[in-house]
């Protein structure tokens, strides 16, 4: 990872322990009074990156590491998607569960490819979520606007991720 983005990501788990922070754009207005050169989507990714997430602090919503406190989460943490997860994986399943339940799906299968389909704009955030889990069965994805495509090595592998989403969708 480049040395700005740990430094930046370093910052932002000072700055949510220190205030709360409710918005990306605050955020971003306080990485930039600490001299970061942000846009919403940097911003945007490292809340991804480090697992954050909306929590109850003095009576706000506000942004808090995956542990509920305001410590930034190790960057680059990673793990199966399965239990016993930690930091920033724990973020990222949490995020994926969260966008498949919220968004209307379609999920259709073709040989060792599963295609799905969600509201215009909504792929990239899906995939982004998938890719941050880090479930080994995933080879790789592609996202467009409404669609994304998903590649396993088999059609078993591709079931049980299959199953994993539609129960993601359910919850």
């Amino acid at each position: 990872m480049e040395v700005m983005k740990q430094l930046r990501q370093r910052q932002i788990g000072q700055i949510i322990e220190r205030r709360p922070i409710r918005t990306q754009h605050e955020l971003a207005t306080a990485l930039r009074e600490q001299g970061f050169r942000v846009t919403q989507a940097t911003v945007s990714r490292d809340i991804a990156d480090l697992g954050l997430r909306k929590g109850l602090r003095d009576g706000l919503s506000v942004y808090v590491t995956p542990d509920g406190g305001g410590q930034g989460a190790s960057p680059g943490a990673g793990t199966t998607g399965q239990p016993a997860q930690s930091g920033a994986a724990d973020g990222a399943q949490e995020r994926l569960r969260y966008l498949l339940s919220s968004l209307p799906l379609e999920l259709r299968v073709a040989g060792e490819l599963l295609i799905v389909r969600s509201l215009p704009g909504s792929a990239h955030a899906i995939a982004a979520a998938l890719d941050r889990v880090g479930w080994p069965e995933v080879v790789g994805s592609i996202a467009g606007d409404d669609t994304l495509f998903v590649a396993f090595e088999s059609r078993a592998t591709r079931d049980a991720v299959l199953d994993r989403l539609r129960r993601f969708a359910r919850d």
